[in-house]
Parts: structure tokens; C-alpha cells; sequence
């Protein structure tokens, strides 16, 4: 899943795409690197970032997906609002991804009857207040009883386990040693039995790591996202594609006995 943020203000590639032209471009580019889902965002929800009105949002969201109407991979986009649910659906989106796990008062109901995937996420509060939440007794049991709850409330209101995937959350109301352990341990969130994604692509973390600032983070992002899908992951969101990509190959090349290049 290749990120595309038209945003100005995203942790790490905020502006880089905010341009519409230059997201369109910026897609396709990912789609000619080997991506095979692309994940659009007008609004950042990285730690204090500030809110996006509805109208705004749109007015970034929309000549994009126009653009991209001919593409031949599913579009995601990355918005917990309702409102915008709706139009991005009805713009051709295929997928809602959803910080807020569809608990935004009339976010059910606005994907229900629609055919789209949507994916689960994990966080505590909001952009502004999550980090202060970021407590845990057991991080993995409460994540993963959380996605449990909103897989069953999905289900409940009509909405099919085919259609869900569910995200731990890499950084939202978690601290370094809470994403580790998640990470160490997704394994374990496989047992819910819907695809898990795993979007730790030029975290935080991985800078507490290495040292590295978040536009030099791309060596520790790949190998993130190769734990991750070793630990069971079947979607990695990242910034650099093509790279990843190359490295996953590598990997399931060495893991197939019969792989012949």
C-alpha cells in the first residue's frame, strides 16, 4: 500500500504531494514501482496535528481520486469522517481507512451498504490528546481486544468479516516499546481472522532506533516492514515502494523452497 498524503503538515512527507498535480503524479508512480493498493490522506493524524473542516478535506481529496479514475488498482482513503466517506465512495474509492475504526457517529452507516474494504484501526483519542494516553497494562490483549470489539460491532451492523482489516496502530497513543511489542508480536492478531495491515513506515520509533530523521528512515523502514509480514502482516502501508517492494521479494524467494528466478 503506497502512501500518498495531500497534506501540508504530515510527519514526513507533509507537502511533498499537497499539490494536486503532483499527487496524481506521485500515485502513478507508486502504481509503476508495484504497488498494489494506494492510500490517499487530506488530512494528517499524526500526533498534534490540526483538525481538517469536512469542505477542506474534500477540496484536497477529490481532483485527486478525478485523476486517478483510470488507474487499475484499489484506491483507500485515509478519513474517519462520514461525510467524506460518502463522496469518496460514490468518487470511485475502494476502501475506507479508518483511524477511528468506524466510530465516528454515522460512519457504519455510511460504508455499510457499499462494497468497499475497510480497515480498523487502533488509537486512544486524538490527534491532540493521544499521546498522553498512550498507557497500557498489556498493550497486546487491550489492542487486540479492541479490534476484536469493532470486527463483532462491524458484523453486528451488516457490514461482512470479508470486507474488514484491522491495524494495530504503529504510534498512535503507543509508545516506542509498545509498538515494538506489537510488531515483535502481530502474529498474535492474525487469530482474529481478517487481514491485518501494518503501517510503521518511517516512524518515530524507527528514528529512536537508529537516529535517523524521518526522511533518512527508509533502510529501517523496509526492514520493518519485512518483520512485519513475516510476523503475518498482509498489507505494509509505505512511503517507498518500489524498495520495499524489492525486498519482499527477496524475502518470499527465500521462503519458497521452490522459487526459481
Amino acid at each position: 500500500m503506497g502512501i500518498v498524503n495531500v497534506t501540508p503538515d504530515s510527519f514526513s512527507d507533509g507537502g511533498q504531494f499537497f499539490d494536486r498535480h503532483r499527487a496524481i503524479a506521485g500515485a502513478r508512480k507508486m502504481i509503476d514501482d508495484g504497488a498494489d493498493i494506494l492510500d490517499i490522506g487530506a488530512e494528517s493524524t499524526r500526533p498534534g496535528a490540526r483538525f481538517v473542516p469536512v469542505q477542506e478535506e474534500l477540496d484536497r481529496l477529490l481532483p485527486v481520486l478525478e485523476g486517478l479514475r483510470d488507474v487499475h488498482i484499489p484506491i483507500s482513503v485515509d478519513t474517519y469522517k462520514p461525510e467524506v466517506m460518502r463522496l469518496v465512495l460514490d468518487c470511485g474509492a475502494s476502501m475506507i481507512n479508518d483511524v477511528n475504526a468506524l466510530q465516528s457517529e454515522g460512519a457504519i452507516e455510511a460504508v455499510r451498504n457499499s462494497n468497499c474494504a475497510v480497515c480498523l484501526m487502533h488509537r486512544k483519542g486524538d490527534a491532540q490528546t493521544m499521546q498522553g494516553l498512550a498507557q497500557y497494562q498489556d498493550v497486546l490483549a487491550e489492542v487486540k481486544q479492541f479490534l476484536a470489539q469493532r470486527v463483532t460491532a462491524c458484523e453486528a451492523a451488516g457490514i461482512a468479516r470479508e470486507r474488514l482489516v484491522i491495524d494495530p496502530g504503529f504510534g498512535f497513543a503507543k509508545r516506542s516499546v509498545h509498538t515494538l511489542t506489537l510488531l515483535r508480536e502481530l502474529k498474535a492478531l492474525t487469530d482474529l481472522g481478517v487481514p491485518v495491515l501494518a503501517g510503521i513506515s518511517r516512524k518515530s520509533t524507527l528514528g529512536k532506533i537508529t537516529g535517523r530523521a524521518d526522511g533518512e528512515r527508509m533502510s529501517a523502514s523496509i526492514a520493518a516492514a519485512m518483520l512485519a509480514a513475516q510476523r503475518g502482516a498482509a498489507i505494509v502501508r509505505v512511503h517507498d515502494v518500489a524498495q520495499t517492494r524489492d525486498a519482499l521479494r527477496v524475502m518470499q524467494a527465500i521462503e519458497d523452497p521452490g522459487y526459481m528466478p
